[in-house]
């Protein structure tokens, strides 16, 4: 979501960079994009990744120049929680209703293997893309290759890069299914790849995970998410509960995490 990436400034939300023993790409930023991207080809193929993953994801892969000047036009986040919750809660509690009932049978199911609540799930799901209606519409891999390239966070996004060729290496996605926001989160909570590898779950048991069309794989996915991260279950969400710290992992900002918590409380209280 591009509210999260804004939020988060600068930050990567659960960037976990899988170490590889292959060279290294070639130095960001130096020569042509097309002489990088061949160079980290090599390298991908150095960590086992498939070569015919690595031509059907990255074959004519070019440099997003929209994309690096979001990246270095990122402003500091100044909406008060008044304000951000104020702008995004309430527009979407029937919905957030609506959709604990639904999904309610899996919602249950998922608190159960994992601790973490259906109205912790939907106001992340709510917040992230509306429930699924905004996952974003960037190429995730052109987006990838172009921020690792740049030199602001190359390591850190060459890692990402690299994850989402597994994504594509076992089958979760095709390339051609993989869109997001402008700095790589995809599906409909907004995983970075790294996140993922780490914690997508075949919940539904159909053999794939599947966190952009699926629903009881998002929700379970995010939930393992947050098990992760430390989520104590049938504990409070709220700031200064044990479980507000786990809602920063989620998101750094303070208004977001704040915001995730009143949502989720909001929808507990509701009918």
């Amino acid at each position: 979501m591009i509210l999260r990436r804004t939020l988060l400034a600068c930050a990567i939300s659960a960037a976990l960079i899988l170490p590889g023993t292959a060279a290294p790409a070639a130095p960001c930023g130096t020569g042509n994009f097309e002489a990088w991207l061949a160079d980290f080809k090599t390298e991908a193929a150095g960590k086992g990744i498939s070569q015919a993953t690595i031509n059907a994801s990255l074959n004519g892969v070019t440099l997003d120049q929209s994309v690096l000047s979001r990246d270095h036009s990122q402003k500091v986040f100044s909406q008060s929680f008044e304000e951000f919750s104020g702008r995004m809660v309430p527009p979407r509690l029937t919905r957030g209703s609506n959709m604990l009932k639904q999904y309610g049978s899996v919602l249950s199911r998922i608190e159960e293997t994992y601790g973490v609540p259906g109205e912790v799930l939907v106001a992340i799901w709510g917040l992230e893309t509306d429930f699924g209606v905004n996952t974003g519409k960037f190429p995730t891999l052109r987006s990838l290759a172009t921020l690792a390239y740049d030199c602001r966070r190359s390591d850190e996004f060459r890692g990402e890069l690299t994850d989402a060729l597994r994504i594509v290496d076992r089958g979760d996605l095709a390339p051609s299914e993989m869109r997001g926001a402008w700095a790589g989160e995809i599906g409909q909570t907004q995983f970075m790849p790294s996140s993922w590898i780490k914690f997508a779950v075949d919940f539904d048991g159909n053999g794939k995970r599947d966190l952009m069309h699926n629903a009881p794989d998002v929700l379970a996915s995010t939930a393992n998410y947050l098990k992760g991260y430390g989520w104590q279950r049938g504990k409070d969400w709220e700031p200064n509960g044990p479980n507000f710290a786990v809602l920063q992992q989620w998101n750094k900002s303070d208004v977001y995490a704040r915001t995730i918590a009143h949502f989720a409380t909001e929808l507990s209280r509701a009918p």
